[in-house]
């Protein structure tokens, strides 16, 4: 069995995350056969509550390629299971001002369950994105003069 592990590659330069927490997720049976494919797509990703249940939208998990009609609809929203008191922690930090729930990564757990790592995060300003750019280019530059 491949190692699946899909990232959500602009969170860590659009968001200061603050805490993280796996979660799992609740697929129909098309859906954890494309993710075994690796054909999920985070990027657009959020998550928001709906009554007390937290939900992932926006994340595209591509049709089977062998279902027949009973394959999903690839952008519905989906179901994240987390104990109550992770919930509860979740719903008080999204009520602050600011706050949001991003998924970082998808992966498949030892046990062969699909599983969402989240992360409560905050949105960087322009000049934190800046920053972050003149970071990476400095380390990039040292990288190539140590090789």
């Amino acid at each position: 069995m491949k190692d699946i592990n899909i990232k959500n590659k602009k969170a860590h330069f659009e968001y200061h995350l603050l805490d993280r927490y796996v979660a799992g997720l609740k697929l129909l049976g098309t859906e954890i056969k494309s993710i075994r494919e690796a054909k999920a797509n985070i990027n657009d990703a959020f998550c928001s509550f709906i009554d007390d249940t937290l939900y992932v939208r926006n994340m595209h998990i591509a049709e089977y390629s062998h279902g027949s009609f009973y394959n999903h609809e690839s952008k519905r929203d989906r179901v994240l299971l987390l104990q109550k008191n992770e919930l509860k922690k979740l719903r008080t930090k999204v009520n602050e001002k600011g706050l949001t729930i991003i998924p970082l990564r998808i992966f498949i757990s030892q046990r062969g369950f699909a599983k969402l790592e989240i992360a409560v995060a905050q949105g960087k300003k322009e000049y934190d994105k800046r920053q972050s750019i003149k970071e990476r280019d400095t380390q990039r530059e040292l990288d190539r003069t140590f090789r």
